[in-house]
């Protein structure tokens, strides 16, 4: 048996649960994933995985030496990388995540340019707003909007994120043009409720050094940052949205701008990647695309 391929084969046995699923996974039978792991527990002299009729679990050295054969497996992507970085040539697979509303609609469009340039690299891009584990869940590389806590990451600065307030020119001509922030609190405002279940119900405006707190009320809360969109096409009130989701309805005159005297808060953007990652070819061209085409 090839051992680093045995070492493949039992961390992705692992990672999926059982022979069948890593099988499917390596595009081997059931029979050969379950040799090569029998062939490391003999080699081993002791048994890494406990199988039953319903579930397998690691024993106790099998957890340890999952931990060490995913750092030979990722030593060993390292050092074929090699090559590539000679030959200039980035390949293989990124793992990347990305808060929604920004993956979808900043992050994608650059993803799938990025793509066209580097045919042999794959990317796995796992869109949550919930705050990840880099390290953990075993991301390259982490999109992070907000203000960083944990300074352990290299982190790259990118163009802020900001929000606009906008509403279409048929709801504006119904209930006429907000000329301040506090306006808008006799306005239908559309609400975005976060995953955790929480809503803004207070819009924050800027002009030089004054703030302004608008404390809005509405109808219609959405959890999803396409269907505010969709509600504010359709005339049903006022949105507060991500600036590059509304940008082509903006430019095309769907969507008017409100309070343009006005500023909105922005907040930072970081790309971020742990400081041992080996910066391979698909790693480093993939961050150099990104700051090029999303940073400052």
């Amino acid at each position: 048996m090839d051992r680093l391929a045995s070492m493949a084969a039992f961390v992705k046995t692992v990672e999926v649960g059982s022979f069948a699923a890593a099988a499917s996974a390596l595009n081997m039978s059931p029979q050969m994933i379950a040799k090569h792991v029998s062939w490391l527990e003999r080699r081993l002299g002791t048994r890494l995985i406990n199988r039953t009729t319903r579930r397998q679990s690691l024993t106790d050295i099998g957890k340890s030496y999952y931990d060490r054969c995913k750092m030979v497996l990722a030593d060993a992507d390292w050092a074929d990388s090699l090559a590539d970085e000679v030959k200039g040539a980035p390949k293989g697979r990124l793992r990347i995540n990305a808060p929604v509303s920004f993956g979808t609609y900043a992050l994608t469009p650059v993803i799938a340019r990025y793509l066209r340039q580097y045919p042999q690299v794959e990317i796995d891009l796992v869109l949550s707003d919930r705050y990840v584990d880099l390290v953990e869940e075993e991301f390259e590389a982490v999109f992070r909007i907000g203000r960083l806590s944990d300074s352990s990451f290299i982190a790259r600065q990118l163009a802020p994120f900001r929000l606009v307030a906008c509403a279409s020119p048929d709801y504006l001509k119904e209930r006429g043009v907000p000329a301040t922030p506090l306006d808008l609190e006799k306005h239908e405002c559309l609400a975005y409720a976060s995953s955790t279940g929480s809503t803004a119900s207070e819009w924050r405006f800027m002009r030089g050094a004054e703030k302004f707190h608008a404390q809005v009320r509405h109808r219609l809360q959405l959890n999803d940052a396409k269907a505010l969109l969709v509600a504010a096409l359709n005339g049903i009130g006022v949105a507060y949205i991500a600036e590059d989701l509304a940008r082509e309805d903006l430019r095309t005159g769907r969507l008017v701008k409100i309070l343009p005297d006005y500023e909105t808060p922005s907040r930072p953007v970081h790309l971020i990647y742990h400081p041992d990652r080996r910066q391979t070819p698909k790693l480093k061209s993939f961050i150099d695309t990104v700051v090029s085409e999303l940073g400052m």
